[in-house]
């Protein structure tokens, strides 16, 4: 599956607005564990009206969970997990290279790094045009 579009990702994610942070997912190679999916930014994020309100920015934690929820997309079908929920458990070695603002395109690329039947652990990167804006890794489990 190479592409999907809002409706095919709000069958696999439970999240809805004003959490649901993914618009598209423009490739994803289930073979080699690795997605790459956009967030459009406009004025109208919830979280701008408070982050900053004359200089409105993502919130670093938002950008994580928007990879969180491209990995989700992911390891629903890398893991054979159709229809659970990958929880998001952990993050590490989070860095922030530079402002999020309305009106930019976030694109994220997450890719599998350790897979176990009931964890995975991946690599995400989101950018802004070619500008890398935040990276961590992240870790995820499925409940009993």
């Amino acid at each position: 599956m190479s592409a999907m579009d809002v409706n095919e990702i709000l069958g696999i994610l439970p999240h809805r607005y004003p959490f649901m942070l993914v618009d598209r997912i423009i490739k994803m190679d289930v073979e080699n564990q690795c997605i790459t999916g956009y967030k459009n930014l406009t004025f109208n994020e919830p979280f701008f009206q408070g982050h900053f309100p004359n200089e409105p920015i993502m919130p670093g934690v938002m950008q994580l969970e928007a990879m969180a929820q491209i990995a989700g997309i992911l390891l629903n079908k890398v893991n054979d997990k159709e229809g659970q929920i990958a929880y998001f458990m952990s993050i590490d070695k989070a860095k922030f290279r530079r402002k999020v603002v309305p009106g930019d395109t976030l694109r994220m690329e997450v890719r599998v790094t350790r897979l176990r039947s009931r964890m995975a652990v991946v690599e995400g990167k989101s950018y802004v045009g070619d500008a890398l804006a935040s990276q961590a890794e992240l870790m995820f489990g499925y409940g009993a």
